[in-house]
């Protein structure tokens, strides 16, 4: 036994716990919650779509207009070009070599700042055209040295000269034409908007697999998906609308929207699933047909619905008439092509009260004027012989 102090390191003794991380308490919490309520920690994003979408009014001190916006931003990821993109049958573009002064006039028209040049016909686009490079190449063709503007009798107001512009100039010599952007449809939208910041160029073309153009998207677009519609004092407010007529049918722009045309004719303008593939009338029509139908044309629509061309070109369908089946009389044309003939309101066959008088009276009608065909076709025809 050793006559010196005790060795004290063999001896128990309490060894202090140090203080809970705050990761540790966070993860205490979070078993507890996961075993009395079966929470699952998840992604800040997730957390923060939770949040957003459960939260009322006030609770989170975000504003209605805030919460949209956080909402749309989220929601943008998913959001590809052929969501925002404008059609190309509603895309304004000009030929290269068309002249400044029909340029001008087109400027006029479109109430865009920037437009598609192609070369032969849209799937063959070449670049854009912004108005300020054209009122600036204008300047420079229309200044006038300022000394012998100082000598004129009569100086030039603001040393312009426009008659020195010409306006027979084709847009491909003046070389204002830029760059355009292309992408693909099923490109996300936020990948384009930062393509868009880094190029600087404010205007893509939506190209599909073979190279055609599908349509256009502008950086405008992409931010109207977070912010909404942007407005100026050059858009018109004018809605594709649907009119109900006095003969109980509806005359459409091809361009409104499904929900619009069921709001306007009733809930009985169901398309059903169409609505999944299709947004506008035009739309619905050429996927039930699976081809553009042609002007004078009937497309089935929902139950106890047909459509009815009533304008279109070789691109689009413009407007159509909404009939309920029960309310029309139909013909043929020529090339097989069933088209509604014109109510006869002065007929009291016509204005039957039931969809079966309706079909009796018209096919007494068809027989009276098979029978009347007959008795021309039997009576001899007087001679002509003198």
């Amino acid at each position: 036994m050793s006559d010196g102090p005790a060795d004290k390191s063999n001896l128990p003794m309490v060894v202090p716990r140090n203080a809970e991380t705050e990761t540790e308490r966070q993860g205490i919490f979070a078993r507890i919650a996961r075993a009395l309520f079966g929470w699952r920690s998840g992604t800040t994003r997730a957390d923060l779509e939770v949040v957003l979408e459960a939260a009322m009014p006030g609770e989170t001190g975000v504003s209605p207009a805030e919460r949209t916006m956080l909402m749309n931003i989220l929601a943008l990821r998913e959001r590809r070009i052929e969501d925002v993109m404008i059609p190309r049958a509603d895309i304004v573009a000009v030929h290269q070599d068309i002249s400044l002064g029909e340029l001008i006039k087109v400027f006029e028209n479109a109430g865009h700042s920037r437009l598609v040049v192609f070369d032969d016909t849209l799937d063959d686009p070449v670049g854009m055209v912004h108005i300020r490079d054209l009122i600036a190449f204008m300047a420079t063709r229309a200044a006038v040295d300022a000394d012998k503007n100082a000598r004129r009798k009569k100086p030039r107001p603001s040393g312009l000269n426009l008659n020195a512009v010409d306006l027979a100039l084709p847009l491909s010599s003046t070389g204002i034409v830029r760059t355009i952007l292309y992408a693909p449809p099923s490109m996300p939208a936020l990948d384009l908007l930062t393509k868009m910041q880094t190029a600087h160029i404010q205007l893509a073309l939506v190209v599909d697999e073979y190279g055609g153009t599908d349509g256009l998207v502008s950086m405008e677009d992409i931010v109207e998906e977070i912010v909404g519609e942007i407005s100026d004092e050059h858009d018109e407010d004018v809605k594709p609308e649907v009119l109900r007529q006095t003969d109980g049918s509806f005359i459409a722009d091809a361009r409104a929207s499904l929900d619009d045309v069921a709001a306007a004719i009733g809930p009985e303008f169901d398309v059903g699933e169409a609505a999944k593939e299709v947004d506008t009338l035009g739309g619905y029509m050429m996927a039930q047909g699976g081809r553009l139908p042609l002007r004078g044309e009937l497309v089935s629509g929902p139950t106890g619905f047909e459509i009815e061309v009533l304008d279109s070109d070789p691109r689009r369908i413009k407007r159509v008439r909404i009939h309920r089946r029960s309310t029309r009389k139909i013909e043929h044309d020529r090339e097989g092509r069933r088209r509604y003939s014109a109510p006869d309101v002065s007929s009291p066959t016509i204005a039957a009260s039931s969809p079966a008088d309706t079909a009796g009276a018209m096919a007494s009608q068809d027989q009276s004027s098979q029978s009347q065909s007959r008795a021309s076709q039997e009576t001899p025809k007087p001679s002509t012989r003198t």
